[in-house]
C-alpha cells in the first residue's frame, strides 16, 4: 500500500518506487533464526513430555507443550502484526520470552519430580542441550 506525498506528484505520474509506503516491510518469519529454534524446541518438548512424563493425571504435560507451541506462534504473529504496529510486535515477543522462561522452569521441576535415577542422566543431557540451544 502506498500513499502519494502530494497532488503534484500524482499529476506528474511518479513511478511507484518513489512513492512513500505506509506499512513497514514484512520479513519472512519462517526464516527468522529464533523462530526456527522455537520450532525445534516445540518438537523436543513434545517428545520429552511423551517419553519422560506421566501420560495421565498431570496438567504439566499439556502446559509444557502449549507453552512451546504458543512461543512459536507468538513469534510468527508478532512479526506479522509488526508490519502495522511495532508496539504489538514488542509485546508479543515479550510474551514469547515469558512463555519460554516458564517452559524452562517446568523442565527443571519435572526433571527432579518425575525422573527415575536411570533416566536422570538422559534427561539432564536433554535439558542441558535445550539450555545451550536457547542461549546461542
Amino acid at each position: 500500500m502506498a500513499i502519494i506525498r502530494n497532488k503534484q506528484e500524482k499529476d506528474k505520474g511518479q513511478p511507484a518506487q518513489q512513492l512513500e509506503t505506509v506499512l513497514r516491510k514484512q520479513t519472512n518469519w519462517k526464516n527468522l533464526w529464533f523462530y526456527k529454534k522455537t520450532v525445534v524446541l516445540y518438537q523436543m518438548t513434545y517428545v520429552f513430555t511423551r517419553r519422560f512424563l506421566p501420560a495421565y493425571g498431570d496438567r504439566t504435560v499439556d502446559q509444557m507443550v502449549q507453552a512451546a507451541r504458543s512461543g512459536k506462534q507468538n513469534l510468527a504473529e508478532g512479526n506479522i502484526d509488526g508490519v502495522t504496529s511495532k508496539e504489538m510486535e514488542i509485546k508479543l515477543t515479550n510474551v514469547n520470552r515469558a512463555l519460554l522462561h516458564e517452559l524452562l522452569l517446568d523442565y527443571e521441576e519435572d526433571i527432579t519430580k518425575y525422573a527415575k535415577e536411570s533416566d536422570k542422566a538422559k534427561i539432564l543431557a536433554v535439558y542441558n542441550h535445550i539450555s545451550t540451544f536457547l542461549a546461542k
